[in-house]
Order: C-alpha cells, then structure tokens, then sequence
C-alpha cells in the first residue's frame, strides 16, 4: 500500500506564498503521474497540476504562470510552489499517484488565502 504523505499548507494573504510537499513511501519512478488535486467548499476536486513519468507537466489553467511542480527523486518527494496566491486558491489540497490501475490519495493539507 502507498502512503502519500502531505504538508505545507496554511493560512496565508493574498498575494503570498506556500509550498506544498508530498512524499511518497516508494519511488516516484514507479508513478506513471503524480501531482495535486484541490477541492473547495461546494465544488468537485480539480486537477492543479501534474507531472508525468516521461516529465511533461501539466497546469490547470487557472493557475499557470503563479504555480510550479517539480520534484526530488532522491527524496521520493514532488513539490507544488504556489506563488501570487489568490483567494480563489483556498481549498484542500491533495497529493495523487497512479501506477497502472492504482489511484492513491494522500489526507490533504488546508490551503487558505485571505484577502
């Protein structure tokens, strides 16, 4: 069983800035993708941004240019950078890994912008 676990995240003014961290209990290698999903109040979870095992990243479109993904395969970790937050961005954040059929979640970390 993969353990995902997050943290980072806070209470921060708009404008600001956190990073999220995510390590995996097994190497990252072994993910086909691996990124961020966020869910606000009311809303259904959405893609922030992830990265693919071949490296390619993709970003929700609401947060490009402001948020950077990346990761240290030496620490079996991924990072989401958010920068020039907004309050829009308040919501739980959620680190995914998938590997062949297998979709796993971590417990998810509050983000937070007030304005």
């Amino acid at each position: 069983q993969v353990q995902l676990v997050e943290s980072g995240g806070g209470l921060v003014q708009a404008g600001g800035s956190l990073r999220l961290s995510c390590v995996a209990s097994r190497s990252i290698f072994s993910f086909g993708a691996m990124g961020w999903y966020r869910q606000a109040p009311g809303k259904q979870r959405e893609l922030v941004a992830r990265i693919l095992g071949v490296g390619s990243t993709n970003y929700a479109d609401s947060v490009k240019g402001r948020f950077t993904l990346f990761r240290d395969d030496a620490k079996n970790t991924v990072y989401l950078q958010m920068n020039s937050l907004k309050p829009e961005d308040t919501a739980v954040y959620y680190c995914n890994a998938v590997a062949g059929w297998e979709n796993y979640w971590g417990q998810g970390t509050q983000v937070t912008v007030s304005s």
